[in-house]
């Protein structure tokens, strides 16, 4: 598993939060996520063999978020 930390500003209201994570946490390879709303840190533990950085990017922005990789 490997852990991927996304970055998002784009967060208005703490309903984002289950919403992101319900989604990504349906992904194939994705074993769980978390979405920090107060730093807009969305942290996803996944098999990167099954699912990389751009596809979670992609599901956030498909959710209407912009969001992007992050080293910490």
């Amino acid at each position: 598993m490997r852990t991927t930390i996304l970055r998002s500003n784009d967060f208005t209201c703490p309903s984002c939060v289950s919403r992101i994570e319900n989604q990504l946490d349906r992904l194939d390879g994705v074993e769980r996520s978390a979405v920090h709303f107060g730093t807009g840190r969305i942290t996803v533990s996944h098999d990167p063999d099954r699912i990389n950085a751009g596809r979670l990017i992609e599901e956030v922005r498909r959710l209407g978020y912009e969001s992007r990789e992050s080293p910490f």
